[in-house]
């Protein structure tokens, strides 16, 4: 399951966008669109693989599309399908572009000792220092893959916690704060409130579980895959130290 809700990874990063959004409505209905969209898709892809290669061919193959398709129609299905996947990845990394950075301009925002990251460009729209760095990071990131080898399975192993136990915490979140600001306007109704957010908790912590019992038994450069997740969370621990001492607490700001 850790690598079959990573094809529906990124869902969560349109919501990034909702204050820039005129109807905050929009965020919800494209949310619902989408992900019954790409729910779909998914399966008739899956079932179109265990058509053609079944089981064992899955099994044994490295790229499963590209075997489909050779399959089906040869050299030239094959070199079509990985163009089409090539494309798909370059869309993929323009709108995690787009999306990703607006973390970084909230931090921005919020820590007066981040404030460079907070600039925004009215001209083209976006936050362009916190988008330099997301682009230095990303590179980093692929050199780092590149030079251990395995670079997109040992990001999934690494990060997976990391991103699981934030969704938990997202989740959480919204009960410490319908507890601590009960009186405060909520244009957003969450619908089966308590219910739904306390079954997305529960799916959250099982996820982590699972994602760390897998990474237990994962490398990366000669190192445990959890403890380098660890690692980055205590640095992010460290961070947030320095910047309490050094700015206070962080100052909420509406988007403008």
């Amino acid at each position: 399951m850790v690598f079959v809700l990573l094809t529906y990874g990124g869902w969560n990063e349109a919501a990034y966008l909702g204050a820039e959004m005129r109807r905050q409505g929009d965020i919800v209905r494209a949310l619902l669109f989408s992900i019954a969209l790409i729910t779909g898709l998914y399966l008739l892809v899956n079932w179109a693989y265990l058509r053609g290669l079944g089981f064992a061919g899955m099994a044994r193959s490295g790229a499963v599309a590209a075997d489909l398709m050779r399959a089906a129609f040869g050299t030239a299905g094959e070199k079509l399908v990985s163009a089409l996947v090539a494309l798909s990845a370059l869309t993929s990394m323009n709108a995690t572009m787009i999306v990703g950075a607006r973390t970084q301009y909230a931090l921005g925002r919020d820590w007066p000792a981040l404030a460079r990251l907070g600039a925004w460009d009215g001209a083209r729209g976006s936050p362009v220092h916190a988008m330099r760095l997301q682009n230095l990071t990303a590179l980093l990131l692929v050199l780092l893959g590149a030079w251990t080898g395995g670079g997109f399975r040992a990001m999934v192993e690494f990060t997976a916690p990391v991103f699981w136990l934030f969704f938990l915490l997202v989740g959480v979140a919204l009960f410490v704060l319908r507890v601590r600001e009960p009186r405060r306007a909520r244009p957003f109704r969450v619908p089966l409130y308590p219910v739904l957010p306390a079954l997305f908790c529960a799916m959250c912590a099982f996820m982590l579980w699972s994602s760390l019992s897998y990474v237990q038994r994962q490398e990366f450069g000669g190192f445990n895959a959890a403890w380098i997740g660890l690692g980055v969370l205590a640095v992010g621990a460290v961070l947030l130290v320095l910047l309490r001492a050094r700015s206070g607490a962080p100052v909420p700001h509406p988007v403008d």
